[in-house]
């Protein structure tokens, strides 16, 4: 017993020591590999203090998923490459040879594309193995960011299957899975003919909703626990920042599809309860370029065709914003555009690419305004100039010089009207004597709906809305260059259509859009009270159309007449 005892102690603390024995051995493997993994980035380091380069370790380094995402995963292992930091315009990038070949390629593309500062350090193979590490962390759905949004006609058509009208997307949304939301709002937004997709935080859910045909219609709404998820493809398809969640942001993609593309301008916007996204869809066709097709007809179409036709001067088109002004200018460049003619645009931002257009996106962080601009384009021998916008007195004054020069200009102005356009240019401090003759053309428009053809109904004004409809179109009643069969002298039994609403149009009632316009020249009368340089809005409306001007809601009220559009839509939009 005493044997057992002893030999029962012995036994335990032979145990003990060899326990004892196998703690040290450890926490000595553990030091001596802290002590090689040390000596390695010493190592590392000291080779990129001898090269002259910046040196990381990132074994604690926070590295965020939108920086990693910078870079396609192949192309990180196959160079041994990773982008670790990426904040206030400046791009970071981790890489065991900093100096090859490729990854110099791929920081300069990067400073192209985010018009960032890109700095290459180099890292360890510990650093790269710590980052892919948190690289596959990553969801598989976030994984690329790609150039073009793939949405295959399969796959849109799959989508826009489950919403046969919009009012069923409020359904299909509540029982999707995260990873098809975003198609799921496309789809619908593309099978609404949509312009605009609103993705706004509210205090209990996100709301969805589109502007179809230039109204805005709300349309369904997201709960707030996949807002996260949603948001975050948003901004890495459109190059913007997951990380920064307090400023506004503005990127772009590309919808691909099988024969078509569509691009898409993306905004964001901090609110009080999270950020606002609104996505633009900028359709591209160039049969819709056609005067015609834009809603010019009769003697307004006569007058544009043969302003546009002139070798220099000024073309400007007014009106709020989204009322078409750029698309007009767009089918005026598609009119003039050949072989042998330079055309050069300066835009902000480019929204169609034109074949044979050459176009130009100012850049404000690199002092290219559209003044600067304007002067750069100058001298490359252009024989038309298109510029987005006159915003100030430099602006304007270069463009009425370039008309004056030899040049057609073509710009858009924010004006009510085309005869509020000449009281702003001399408000900007333009010269009444250059900018007299530098004008061609004045183009005043608005966009109205067009009444579904499906279901659009007769209506029956009010003796209040005849009389107004008389007393507009009372002026033109014995014209003969309208272009429209419609007899203006029985206005009073004149049948008129309002919208009713169906499936075909999403019970709406109205389905697509044309422009109503004015077109206002120059003429002698009007030239004299420019050079006045005290003339009101109100007189060079009345002096124009005593020279045979067509005001926009008698355009508007013509095609009512003639079943286009409704008379409340064209009082809506013009008066």
């Amino acid at each position: 017993m005493v044997v057992s005892r002893v030999s029962s102690k012995k036994t335990s603390r032979d145990d003990s020591h060899i326990h004892l024995s196998s703690d040290k051995g450890q926490e000595l493997a553990s030091t001596l590999h802290d002590i090689r993994e040390k000596e390695k980035e010493f190592l590392v380091s000291e080779e990129a203090h001898r090269l002259g380069l910046p040196y990381i370790n990132l074994a604690n380094f926070p590295i965020p998923q939108d920086a990693l995402l910078m870079l396609d995963r192949e192309f990180c292992e196959r160079e041994r490459v990773v982008c670790f930091y990426v904040e206030n315009e400046q791009i970071r990038l981790g890489a065991l040879d900093p100096s090859a070949d490729l990854i110099r390629k791929k920081a300069t593309e990067l400073e192209e594309k985010f018009r960032s500062e890109v700095a290459i350090y180099k890292i360890s193979e510990d650093s790269l193995h710590v980052a892919f590490k948190k690289y596959d962390a990553i969801p598989k759905a976030l994984h690329s960011r790609e150039e073009g949004f793939e949405l295959s006609e399969e796959a849109l058509t799959k989508q826009q299957q489950k919403v046969s009208s919009i009012k069923e997307l409020n359904e299909a949304i509540a029982i999707a899975p995260v990873t098809e939301l975003l198609a799921l709002i496309i789809g619908a937004a593309l099978k609404a003919n949509a312009s605009d997709i609103h993705i706004e935080a509210e205090a209990d859910d996100i709301k969805i909703r589109m502007r179809i045909d230039g109204v805005l219609h709300d349309l369904a709404s997201l709960p707030r626990e996949s807002w996260n998820k949603v948001v975050s493809r948003i901004k890495l398809i459109s190059s913007l920042k997951l990380n920064i969640v307090d400023h506004p942001q503005d990127g772009r993609f590309t919808i691909l599809l099988t024969n078509d593309k569509i691009e898409v301008r993306v905004s964001t916007v901090p609110t009080s309860y999270g950020e606002s996204v609104v996505m633009r869809l900028l359709r591209f066709s160039i049969e819709s370029l056609a005067f015609e097709k834009l809603g010019l007809t009769g003697y307004t179409l006569s007058v544009l065709e043969q302003e546009v036709g002139k070798p220099n001067g000024m073309i400007i088109a007014t009106g709020p914003t989204g009322s078409g002004k750029t698309t007009t200018l767009y089918a005026i460049l598609y009119r003039l555009n050949d072989p042998g003619t330079k055309i050069l645009t300066l835009e902000d931002p480019v929204e169609y690419k034109i074949k044979g257009v050459n176009q130009t996106q100012i850049n404000m962080q690199a002092g290219v305004d559209f003044a600067k601009g304007l002067r750069s384009l100058l001298r490359q021998d252009p024989d038309i100039i298109m510029v987005g916008e006159i915003r100030d007195l430099e602006t304007a004054d270069t463009a009425i010089n370039a008309a004056l020069t030899g040049h057609l200009m073509l710009s858009t102005l924010h004006t009510n009207s085309a005869a509020g356009a000449i009281p702003r240019f001399l408000a900007m401090g333009s010269k009444p004597f250059l900018l007299a003759p530098s004008i061609n053309a004045i183009i005043g428009q608005r966009l109205v709906r067009r009444l579904c053809e499906h279901c659009k109904t007769e209506d029956h004004p009010t003796d209040a809305i005849r009389k107004r409809i008389r007393e507009t179109l009372d002026p033109i009643k014995s014209r003969t260059d309208l272009g429209i069969a419609v007899d203006l002298t029985s206005l009073d039994t004149s049948p008129f259509y309002t919208a009713t609403g169906c499936k075909e149009c999403n019970e709406i009632g109205y389905r697509g859009r044309v422009g109503i316009f004015e077109i206002l020249t120059i003429n002698k009368e009007l030239e004299k009270i420019i050079l006045a340089a005290n003339v009101s809005e109100y007189e060079i409306q009345e002096l124009a159309q005593s020279h045979g001007m067509i005001t926009m809601v008698q355009d508007g009220l013509l095609k009512a007449l003639v079943g286009i559009t409704s008379i409340s839509e064209v009082f809506r939009q013009a008066e």
